[in-house]
């Protein structure tokens, strides 16, 4: 039977008083207007604490801490953030010790490598894939394969071998490549690659033997890091796919030997939410202890921003 055209009956409503109701969002949170020549901690001190706000005053603060009790601060680095020139401020950090380990995928390595040499980075793809060229430079193919194989051969895995290498021959844009300056400063690199997706194993040098041991190699120095951040930060920045997966499997192998994570802190700090990042960086470590936050913006935007924060916040 058809239901009548009848308005609903607003007599009866049960209402409360305003002030009685929690919510989500008050006075004491809000945002402060910045005095004319405050600094960047001030300014990220003076955002409403809600939302990525509130979160990225949180990270920074985990950074801080991290660094003054030893917890460890491990960044695991893409190719992107080469790409976007932020060679200097992942230098500086290091040089001030925010920086405990990093890892990196091979793309990465590759873009690292190519601004030591050559002082720039990243091909034109589209203009170089039809004629043939894409991924042929030659330094590139002969000299990276080489750094890789003969560190390899001496038992180093592939971030030591390239950073050596580097480090030694000293190329005339090395003040500005993250594994130059890491070797310098002691810091650890450890690199994650899958066979076939950058371009030096399109060179004759490749060695997929040498590859695949220095890679295992690292992953392993890198679980041995992450069963150190118990107290720690993990930083992915830029990476979708491979170390995201490296860092779930390096996690279970520390809990496997009995680490605990109640203090850790993982944060995915990249331009678009993905589901890797999502799910084995910022959730499923810390779903039972520590915390996880995802940080959406540009890296040539948000990493100086973090990396100015945080220093300034520790004094």
């Amino acid at each position: 039977m058809p239901f009548p055209y009848e308005p609903f009956d607003l007599s009866g409503l049960h209402t409360y008083p305003l002030k009685s109701r929690a919510s989500k969002v008050h006075v004491d949170v809000f945002a402060r207007p910045l005095a004319r020549g405050a600094g960047v901690a001030a300014l990220v001190d003076s955002w409403p604490d809600v939302l990525a706000a509130g979160e990225f005053r949180r990270v920074v603060q985990a950074v801080v801490e991290a660094r003054a009790t030893d917890g460890g601060v491990l960044w695991g680095i893409g190719a992107h953030v080469i790409k976007t020139g932020l060679a200097p401020i992942l230098i500086d950090l290091m040089e001030r010790g925010f920086v405990s380990a990093l890892a990196m995928n091979g793309a990465t390595v590759i873009h690292d490598f190519e601004v030591a040499l050559a002082g720039g980075t990243s091909e034109d793809v589209d203009e170089a894939l039809a004629p043939g060229r894409f991924g042929m430079a030659e330094e590139t193919g002969r000299l990276l394969n080489r750094a890789i194989n003969e560190g390899v051969a001496e038992g180093l895995g592939l971030g030591q071998a390239v950073a050596g290498f580097l480090d030694r021959r000293q190329p005339q844009y090395a003040r500005y490549s993250v594994l130059a300056q890491a070797h310098r400063l002691g810091v650890p690199v450890t690199v994650h690659v899958a066979i076939g997706t950058d371009i030096i194993h399109m060179h004759p040098d490749a060695s997929g033997a040498a590859l695949g041991e220095g890679s295992l190699r690292d992953f392993r120095f890198f679980a041995s890091n992450v069963a150190r951040l118990s107290r720690g930060v993990y930083l992915n920045c830029g990476s979708a796919v491979v170390l995201p997966e490296v860092f779930l499997k390096a996690v279970a192998l520390a809990r496997n030997r009995g680490t605990r994570f109640d203090g850790l802190t993982t944060v995915n700090l990249d331009f678009v939410r993905l589901y890797r990042p999502q799910t084995n960086v910022v959730a499923r470590p810390v779903a039972d202890g520590g915390h996880g936050y995802s940080l959406v913006g540009h890296h040539e935007i948000m990493i100086p921003l973090l990396a100015a924060a945080v220093i300034e916040k520790a004094g």
